[in-house]
């Protein structure tokens, strides 16, 4: 009788010890690739998984279901991860519970529908995105000019915008480029698209565009921009209806003193900023600080602020890592002069040493927008026609973990802001 009670006991106890559970960690020592991971955690929720984000719990680890295919789809794609009970799920979930400690779980209920505003041909090494998101194994759509203003965003829950230039001047490459072939041949397609869609210059067409992407992120999308995206595309909204194009750009001089008659209103995150009006000049405004900033390579980084998971959890999605302290790296638009910065923009990464932001947050209408700056986080002082970055080399980059967790936001339970 002893013995069949013993028997009948283990068995009860291995029902409650069995693996229900994967975790996958994203701590610095044990995720041997970080950005695939997201890609694990975005492919669960497109199979209609669930999945939860663990907000500052070794590094922000995913808490998914154990199931056979998702263990070896980790097993395939290189990504770390542990097999838990039901027992030490729940241990996991109190410690995060705990008042005493900076965590929360997050639910993430569907994967987001994603979308790429890019030129077509681009390959996805010439932007930092789309690099990490074929890398992770994260599908997306290519949209650009065409089926913005055809309207076609309303299909997305989430756009990044490449290295555009939304005012119409070609990326203010004209004093370096002008006679190079690319340069020439990249304008002649710019008027050829903007006459197809019915505008004069390539400028109104632009306008129009950075008009339709400002109104999906007002109607409630999700709008992640990198480099020169994003100042050139507040300054197109501040410059709506007023000509800053010199006549290399659009065929006739800009508008007379066109400088006082921005309206800041009109833009996301940037304030009372100056026009850079030398059409040689590979700058756009004084929003950003690469020719202001004096920071040797080795003693760039930015920190990322700390917040609250329990009380502020979209900035704490935001800024999960395995560390606070990430690579700076240059781009046309490096980092952002904090003073032309709107007061309702948060800042959730900066560099102590010039007190530059470097990673910034807000919210417009319904929507949401992060602007990043820099070119790619694995290439300190990326040029035209430079290699590109082989991620397989830096699968553990703090710097890119950032552009993921924008990724995967929009798949968050909403939960209603505290503060």
């Amino acid at each position: 009788m002893l013995k069949k009670l013993f028997y009948i006991f283990l068995f009860l106890l291995s029902i409650t010890a069995k693996a229900s559970f994967i975790l996958v960690p994203m701590d610095e020592t044990t995720q041997q690739n970080h950005l695939k991971a997201y890609g694990i955690t975005f492919w669960c929720l497109d199979k209609n998984y669930k999945a939860s984000w663990l907000l500052n719990y070794r590094g922000g680890s995913f808490l998914l279901p154990d199931a056979e295919e998702i263990r070896k789809e980790c097993q395939i794609r290189g990504v770390s991860f542990e097999i838990i009970s039901d027992g030490e799920e729940l241990a996991i979930l109190n410690e995060i519970s705990s008042p005493s400690q900076n965590m929360e779980s997050v639910v993430l209920e569907k994967a987001p529908k994603i979308a790429v505003y890019t030129p077509k041909g681009k390959q996805p090494w010439d932007d930092a995105v789309t690099l990490v998101l074929t890398y992770a194994e994260i599908p997306f759509t290519a949209i650009y000019d065409d089926e913005v203003l055809s309207d076609q965003l309303l299909l997305y829950d989430w756009l990044h915008l490449h290295h555009e230039d939304f005012t119409g001047q070609y990326g203010k490459f004209y004093g370096a480029y002008k006679n190079v072939p690319w340069y020439i041949e990249q304008k002649k397609e710019a008027e050829t698209l903007a006459a197809k869609l019915g505008y004069a210059k390539v400028s109104q067409e632009k306008g129009a565009v950075a008009k339709k992407i400002r109104d999906f992120v007002i109607g409630g999308g999700f709008m992640f921009a990198m480099c020169s995206a994003t100042d050139s595309f507040d300054i197109a909204l501040a410059a709506d209806g007023v000509d800053i194009c010199e006549a290399m750009f659009d065929g006739d001089p800009s508008e007379g003193n066109y400088q006082s008659k921005m309206n800041y209103s009109n833009s996301f995150a940037f304030k009372d900023f100056t026009l850079e009006r030398k059409p040689e000049q590979y700058e756009f405004s004084d929003i950003d600080m690469t020719s202001k900033r004096r920071i040797p390579m080795e003693k760039d980084y930015f920190t990322l602020m700390e917040f609250s998971a329990k009380w502020d959890p979209i900035p704490s999605m935001l800024c999960q890592n395995h560390t606070q302290l990430v690579k700076g790296f240059m781009g046309q638009t490096t980092a952002f002069d904090a003073p032309l910065m709107k007061s309702n923009v948060l800042v959730m990464g900066t560099c102590e040493l010039n007190g530059e932001a470097r990673y910034i947050h807000g919210q417009k209408g319904k929507g949401m927008f992060t602007f990043y700056g820099g070119h790619d986080p694995e290439d300190f002082q990326h040029q035209v026609g430079d290699p590109p970055t082989v991620l397989d080399l830096h699968s553990n980059s703090p710097g890119y973990r950032l552009i993921l967790n924008n990724v995967l936001f929009p798949a968050a339970r909403k939960k209603k802001l505290k503060t």
